[in-house]
């Protein structure tokens, strides 16, 4: 079976700087990977890389979705393709509402992929549905994107734009940082309720609670650029217990 996601050979600098060095990763559909690392390991560059974030610039490798290269192609087309990220500090923009946000947003990924747009009417009842099970009443679909949320409220937000969008691969980078366990546990039932066989996710993380609530089928740790070692999720909490100290230094030169 082909992978969904396939990255090969990937090397990224930002500026003079090589950040990623030879990275290799594949994720099939109906998988969940986990990704942890130390701080300045590549983790928050991967996910920026894989959005097509300016500034990370590509050196050598490719990124393949469904078989098709990601690496030329700017961050709208990358939607179309089926690519989201939750970012690991959502952006707040003031004068739009969250509404209009998701709207636009799905009815932009709808038309590049040559589907109807969806109608007011509809629209609203189906972001309805979906912010219902992540509890995020109308009042917030109404508020400005993000402005004067809570860090639960913005990553519950970021996985209602999940939702609406549906992709066949999610990128979440970070989804824990900031949140309380009930928020957390809130924003993992959202994720894993999007779990199927046709869609692949990667979930970027420094901390093993995150992977409690939202199982992975297999673990990465990253350091120095590279991914030095794969396994279960038993590999999770062995870092729990363990740290990264082991792991740091044997990246190929």
């Amino acid at each position: 079976m082909s992978a969904l996601l396939e990255i090969k050979n990937l090397h990224v600098s930002v500026g003079e700087t090589e950040i990623l060095k030879g990275l290799n990763l594949s994720i099939s559909a109906g998988e969940v990977h986990a990704i942890m690392g130390p701080n300045g390991s590549g983790k928050s560059t991967l996910s920026y890389v894989l959005a097509g974030r300016d500034g990370y610039e590509i050196t050598q490798g490719d990124i393949l979705l469904n078989g098709v290269s990601l690496a030329e192609m700017n961050p709208e087309d990358r939607a179309i393709a089926g690519l989201f990220l939750a970012f690991q500090y959502p952006l707040e923009i003031p004068g739009v509402t969250n509404m209009t946000f998701l709207k636009t947003s799905v009815n932009a990924v709808r038309r590049g992929r040559g589907e109807d747009e969806m109608d007011a009417a509809s629209f609203l009842r189906f972001v309805r549905d979906k912010a219902k099970a992540l509890r995020l009443d109308d009042d917030m679909l109404k508020r400005p994107l993000n402005v004067g949320f809570s860090g639960g409220e913005k990553k519950r937000n970021e996985i209602l734009q999940m939702s609406v969008l549906e992709p066949t691969m999610a990128i979440l980078d970070e989804t824990d940082s900031g949140l309380d366990i009930d928020a957390l546990k809130t924003v993992a039932e959202g994720v894993s309720a999007m779990r199927d066989a046709q869609r692949g996710m990667l979930v970027i993380t420094h901390y093993q609670r995150l992977l409690d609530y939202i199982k992975p089928d297999i673990v990465h740790i990253l350091a120095g650029g590279q991914i030095v070692k794969t396994g279960s999720p038993e590999l999770a909490l062995e870092l729990e217990k363990s740290g990264y100290a082991d792991y740091i230094g044997e990246v190929v030169a």
